[in-house]
């Protein structure tokens, strides 16, 4: 079905819907003339039979009822007229559009045929095109074999001709290696001819010859080897003893470290002379409490607003320090506050000296280190050796061992960590058996560190014979850092190390609880656990100790042996 037939289609349809409107608009006229006349002919019975009187009026009304039908039927007639109208109209519109739709259908018919001519002419041009592509392509493929066999039969011809050629020269090379055979053969009968003529004219054979010349060689390299050691020797025997000074003078000049400045004694001062009552309390219950629990001895004389902390342990002295000064601010001291007010001075000071192992690896620049190598650091913030402190002893011994390094071309981060971590061990001294460079070898290993670095820790008092240059560096180093002047007091080690003592032959009884040396190791105070040890037990166990103290250690004076024994019965009211 073609374009032209659904416009005529439409055409008749639109014809139809004309037609069916004329029809419906000449009914509708029709039907509102009976209408009308249906109302004329009611009102003309309701005039008849109003009134006789009004026979006038209703003649009036009549005539106008009258004209009103005449009205109503030219308004039919003209409609009846226009309907005709209109149907003439539409069949003529629909003629037109008959027409023109015929003319539009032919008209579309020739474009969509000349497109269809005109698409097909390029689709056979297109083929064309390719075929005449295809065919080219084909020839090119044809010449490009025919150009690979050709090539293939010249090489075919090169590769007969080459072999030819090197059968040739096989035939050559045969006859040459021939010649050379007699001629080698020829070479080898005049050499012998000369060995022989040369051993009659030397009196001696070849290998005899050989060895005597071997002699002579070895002897004069000999010779000079030994003039080289001897004048490498001289050399550095002339160079060695100033460069080393020069190097350790050095790295002693760009250290500059403090003297020394531990001792076992702290000062406290107060805020007025009335708080070293509430501090002793009533019968001095507080200062007692106070020494049971710190184990530092309270020194309260007629010093103004100030009191002494003595203990020859610098963590336990610092713990009291920070506990009594707590307890000052705070205002409230009696027994059971100064048990917490402990509580909370230990772990700030266990803060402390985290803080400390932080900032000394900052100084030396360190960043990669074992977390609990660096808590042992911390512990030496508080322990002195000779009564130079070993934290600040580990910095200045890593800086001098740095500028050592560097002078002689060395690593220095590893020379710096090796120094730093050399008397880590002291860190461990109360707790492990052995000596403290052995015990630091074993954590260093234990914690990852390099062998070069366990070494130098291991070997730094020769329990090892040393065997790096690391070793050696540390040893000096240390040396370096502990022989300065105003860097050690002899006394003051011997002192805490009595004093340790003391407090090791208490602790090593059995049912000891706690034991503090005091009055600079005057008097020592023992706590035993009551279930363990009874009043008679503990009379034994002070006799005990002074025996032992007296037996194995030289002081003046006399020691005061204590033995606490304390009970304590808590219940909570509720």
């Amino acid at each position: 079905m073609t374009a032209p037939y659904w416009v005529l289609v439409v055409a008749i349809v639109v014809l139809g819907a004309l037609v069916v409107a004329g029809l419906v608009f000449g009914a509708r006229a029709l039907r509102q003339m009976q209408s009308d006349r249906a109302d004329a002919q009611q009102r003309e019975d309701q005039a008849v039979g109003a009134a006789e009187a009004k026979v006038a009026d209703a003649n009036a009304k009549a005539a106008s009822v009258r004209a009103e039908v005449a009205a109503a039927k030219a308004e039919a007639t003209s409609a009846r007229a226009e309907a005709r109208r209109v149907l003439e109209d539409a069949h003529s519109e629909a003629d037109t559009i008959l027409e023109r739709a015929h003319r539009q259908a032919e008209a579309d018919a020739e474009q969509v045929r000349t497109a269809a001519r005109r698409s097909g002419e390029r689709e056979v041009a297109l083929l064309n095109a390719t075929a005449k592509e295809q065919a080219a392509e084909v020839e090119r493929r044809a010449a490009r074999i025919d150009e690979r066999e050709r090539l293939h039969a010249d090489e075919v011809e090169r590769l007969v001709e080459r072999e030819r050629r090197l059968v040739g020269q096989d035939a050559d090379l045969a006859k040459r290696e021939s010649a050379l055979v007699a001629r080698e053969a020829e070479v080898k009968q005049q050499e012998e001819q000369k060995r022989r003529e040369l051993e009659r004219i030397a009196s001696l054979t070849a290998e005899a010859a050989r060895t005597e010349l071997v002699s002579d060689i070895e002897a004069q390299a000999k010779r000079e080897a030994a003039i080289m050691v001897r004048d490498i020797e001289s050399d550095a025997k002339n160079t060695a003893d100033s460069r080393a000074r020069r190097i350790v003078v050095d790295a002693i000049q760009r250290i500059a470290s403090e003297q020394t400045a531990e001792s076992v004694v702290s000062v406290l001062h107060l805020p007025s002379d009335e708080m070293k009552g509430r501090i002793i309390g009533r019968e001095g219950r507080n200062i007692r409490a106070f020494e049971s629990v710190t184990g530092v001895n309270l020194i309260i004389d007629d010093t103004p607003e100030a009191v002494l902390l003595s203990c020859f342990d610098p963590v336990r002295r610092e713990v009291g320090r920070l506990t009594l000064e707590k307890l000052v601010l705070d205002g409230r001291i009696h027994p059971h506050r100064i048990e917490e007010v402990f509580d909370s001075a230990k772990n700030e000071v266990d803060r402390l000296c985290d803080r400390a192992a932080e900032e000394a690896l900052v100084d030396v620049g360190i960043t990669d280190i074992h977390p609990e190598l660096a808590k042992l650091l911390g512990r030496l913030r508080y322990r002195t050796s000779y009564g130079q402190n070993v934290l600040k002893h580990l910095v200045e011994t890593a800086h001098i061992a740095g500028i050592m390094a560097a002078e002689l071309g060395l690593d220095v981060p590893s020379m710096k960590r090796a120094a730093f971590l050399h008397d880590i061990g002291k860190a461990l001294t109360h707790e492990v058996e052995g000596s403290h460079a052995l015990i630091g070898a074993d954590l260093a290993r234990k914690y990852g560190e390099s062998e070069d670095v366990v070494h130098a820790i291991e070997a730094h008092h020769n329990e090892v014979p040393p065997q790096t240059i690391e070793a050696v560096l540390t040893q000096a180093a240390d040396a370096c850092s502990g022989g300065r002047p105003g860097a050690r007091r002899e006394s003051l080690e011997a002192y805490v190390k009595r004093l340790e003592r003391i407090e090791e032959i208490a602790a090593g009884k059995v049912g000891v609880e706690k034991v503090f040396a005091m009055q600079a190791g005057r008097e020592i105070r023992v706590m035993v656990r009551p279930e363990d040890i009874d009043d008679i037990g503990a009379a034994v166990l002070a006799r005990d100790v002074a025996k032992q103290i007296e037996e194995e250690l030289t002081y003046p004076g006399q020691i005061r042996v204590t033995v606490v024994r304390e009970s304590r019965v808590t219940e909570l009211a509720r």
